[in-house]
């Protein structure tokens, strides 16, 4: 399956928050962290996103156990977060062009 571009904001920093492998619930935390708090993942949309995720080949289960399944990215997974990277840099930089344009 191809990766989805763009991506929306909860997958974006899904995958960056999965740089470190982790669980659910410290999944959650790692999206917090890495958006400086600007998005909170509740358990219906990260489990939905890493479904979703899984079946696009972007992340797998990396370790399970009876209580949780530890997940990681795949390399189709970085380079689907870096070509996101990539567009979003090349956004900023389109505005701060025409931001100058505008003075």
């Amino acid at each position: 399956m191809e990766s989805p571009s763009p991506m929306t904001e909860a997958m974006y920093y899904l995958l960056l928050a999965l740089l470190r492998p982790a669980h659910g619930y410290l999944l959650m935390q790692q999206v917090s962290q890495v958006s400086g708090g600007r998005v909170a993942m509740g358990p219906g949309t990260l489990y939905g996103l890493l479904g979703k995720l899984e079946k696009a080949g972007l992340i797998q289960v990396q370790q399970e156990d009876q209580r949780r399944k530890t997940y990681a990215l795949t390399p189709a997974g970085r380079q689907a977060l870096r070509q996101e990277y990539e567009r979003l840099r090349r956004m900023v930089a389109d505005g701060e062009q025409a931001e100058v344009e505008m003075l």
